[in-house]
């Protein structure tokens, strides 16, 4: 047994290098097929999944104990099976066509065997709960002709279930997967090649350098910083990590706590992925859903995202002045004339990706071709921060392994798509939301928002989002809400789930990163975001919130909601230049209600009760304003 441990240690090194060869492959592979010959849908998907299959099989192995280094072996068997099953399809393509709807049991076997390594693949990346998922959807439709009432079916085989999610295009080789291996690949690819080529630097210290000098200035940093840099990872998670570190290190530096610096990050992670541009990518999916144009997604989805930040911007500031942090020096934050002056040119990839979208319709992929060329070029224009072959190398393989949550998570949801399909289980779930909720609008959202919480848990926002695409927005529709309203909600709720206890990845890996209580610090991220439990509900009910509606009505429903929000932060942070009272928070609270759900009679109510608490407080009984012990440190 030692021996054959000894053998596999001496191949780890080999296997390192084939991991980075393959994921360099994989990225000048899509960078192909983006920016100089598009392949069919079964080859692009195909060889998208099987690079990501080879790679995650072994740079995520069975088992890192040395003494169990012979497991090993099921790890290159694993590999193989990847290698037989997909290269079957484009290799045996004209005898599949001729045979369709006749496929019989050796293509089952195959097609079986791939959703075992699909499934693998998903949970040694994305945890257990979406292949768990996945599974319970797989075993429905086999055995859901046993149920009761709407869930009944009238049953498949297995024979037809395995060929229909291997060799049908409403399976693992469907709609999620298609996109990951058009569209979110090469965006993931363009966050890599910003992270090396010190973009990604230069966006923090420009953020940094706009908000050091007001009171609270890094947690404004992290706010604006993560926001930009999660609008393009996708990730939350991700996200976190990246810039986590830089920010909340910043954050405890001026005297927040650690619990709130790690939530200020959470919070900001998570919401750049609906930040426009770009949305983590997912912009793109939403589109595919809709059969809409993505400059359409992007413009509904602006006002929701600024006032998302708008009230965390709020909060941290509010927290500062109740804290009463000192102000940074000046010869703690860069200097903003040297930051734009060394990296203004980092700014030109966005512009273009902007103008190419948005003014000249460019397909996304061959836009973020461009973008990642002009990037690469964009480094030599500074010595320093020249992207040589081997940093150009570095790129290629992070923007690889970054995209594997996405690649697997888009195949594992293929699988549930596909069921949903072949079973029409879509259709009764709606039916029976409809049926819960009375028709009643207010109570399906309620139901479609706990759906897509509970989804999105542990799920990458891509899988969630995809899912109750499929299983919660139709209801939503059928009820009278806008499509676009109906996909932009659950997407929201798949995205706020990141920071939504009991399981908040993204606020345990910021909780981590602080050293703070990760329990802790999920649920003041929950409080910092507050108003995104709202922002959905709002743009659903005042559609002018998403550019529906003349001119004057969407300026005059954004500022209103802006207000409302602004009030909403300060009533859970408890200050607003002086400490509030119970009473008032309530009242603070009460009015931001009024105020998010727009119209004049609302919006007259909600200004009226924050008159009130104001004269109150600073006329009628005079209080003064705090002057906290800490500001008199300040410049």
């Amino acid at each position: 047994m030692r021996a054959i441990n000894n053998f596999f240690a001496r191949l780890e090194y080999s296997e390192k290098w084939i991991i980075t060869i393959t994921a360099v492959c994989m990225s000048l592979f899509h960078l192909y097929t983006a920016g100089i010959m598009q392949m069919t849908p079964w080859l692009q998907r195909g060889y998208h999944l099987l690079f990501a299959l080879i790679i995650v099989f072994l740079y995520f192995p069975i088992t890192k104990r040395e003494d169990l280094r012979f497991l090993k072996v099921i790890d290159y068997l694993l590999v193989g099976l990847s290698l037989a099953t997909v290269l079957y399809i484009p290799l045996n393509m004209d005898d599949l066509i001729s045979r369709a709807g006749m496929w019989d049991w050796n293509d089952a076997i195959r097609g079986g065997i791939l959703i075992v390594l699909v499934l693998e693949a998903t949970r040694r990346v994305c945890g257990k709960a979406l292949p768990i998922i996945a599974m319970v959807f797989l075993l429905y439709a086999l055995f859901g002709h046993h149920l009761p009432g709407l869930l009944a079916h009238r049953g498949y085989s297995l024979q037809r279930l395995f060929t229909q999610q291997y060799l049908t295009m409403e399976g693992i080789f469907g709609t999620p997967l298609g996109v990951s291996a058009t569209y979110v690949f090469v965006f993931v690819l363009f966050g890599a090649f910003l992270q090396k080529s010190g973009a990604g630097q230069f966006f923090i210290d420009m953020a940094f350098a706009l908000t050091g000098r007001s009171r609270g200035g890094p947690a404004k940093t992290a706010v604006i910083a993560s926001g930009l840099m999660g609008s393009i990872s996708g990730s939350a998670v991700a996200n976190v990590a990246t810039t986590g570190p830089f920010t909340i290190s910043l954050m405890k530096k001026v005297g927040y706590k650690p619990h709130f610096a790690g939530a200020v990050e959470a919070a900001a992670s998570s919401g750049g992925q609906f930040m426009p541009p770009i949305m983590g990518a997912s912009a793109f999916i939403i589109a595919e859903f809709l059969g809409i144009q993505y400059i359409l997604v992007v413009a509904a989805a602006a006002i929701p995202a600024f006032l998302y930040f708008l009230s965390i911007f709020a909060s941290v500031h509010f927290e500062a002045e109740r804290l009463g942090l000192r102000i940074l020096k000046k010869d703690e934050i860069p200097d903003w004339k040297k930051v734009m002056k060394e990296g203004f040119y980092f700014l030109t990839p966005l512009i273009l990706l902007i103008y190419l979208l948005a003014v000249t319709r460019v397909t996304p992929t061959r836009t973020a071709f461009w973008v990642i060329l002009l990037t690469m070029v964009l480094s030599w224009i500074r010595k320093h921060q020249r992207m040589a072959p081997r940093e150009i190398f570095q790129a290629l393989e992070l923007g690889a392994k970054n995209a594997l949550t996405v690649v697997t998570a888009c195949a594992c949801a293929g699988l549930v798509i596909g069921v949903i399909t072949l079973t029409g289980i879509g259709l009764q779930l709606s039916t029976l939301v409809i049926a819960l909720s009375g028709g009643i609008m207010i109570l399906a959202l309620l139901f479609s928002m706990v759906g897509s919480i509970i989804l999105g848990m542990g799920l990458p926002t891509t899988a969630a989002y995809i899912i109750m695409a499929t299983l919660g927005a139709p209801a939503l529709i059928e009820i009278g809400v806008h499509p676009i309203s109906a996909h932009l909600f659950v997407f929201y709720f798949a995205i706020i789930s990141a920071i939504t206890p009991p399981i908040a990845l993204a606020a345990y890996t910021a909780g981590a990163i602080a050293g703070a209580d990760v329990n802790k610090t999920s649920i003041t991220a929950l409080k910092v975001a507050l108003a995104g439990f709202f922002i959905p509900f709002m743009f659903v009910y005042n559609p002018e919130l998403l550019m529906e509606g003349a001119p004057a009505q969407i300026v005059l429903g954004a500022l209103t909601a802006s207000v409302g929000v602004v009030v909403l932060s300060a009533a859970t942070i408890g200050y607003m230049k002086i400490r509030l009272l119970l009473w008032e928070r309530g009242a603070f609270f009460l009015a931001a209600l009024f105020l998010m759900y727009t119209g004049v009679a609302n919006d007259l109510v909600g200004l009226g009760i924050i008159a009130f608490v104001i004269v109150t407080k600073f006329f009628i009984k005079k209080e003064k304003l705090d002057i906290p012990i800490k500001s008199q440190k300040t410049e």
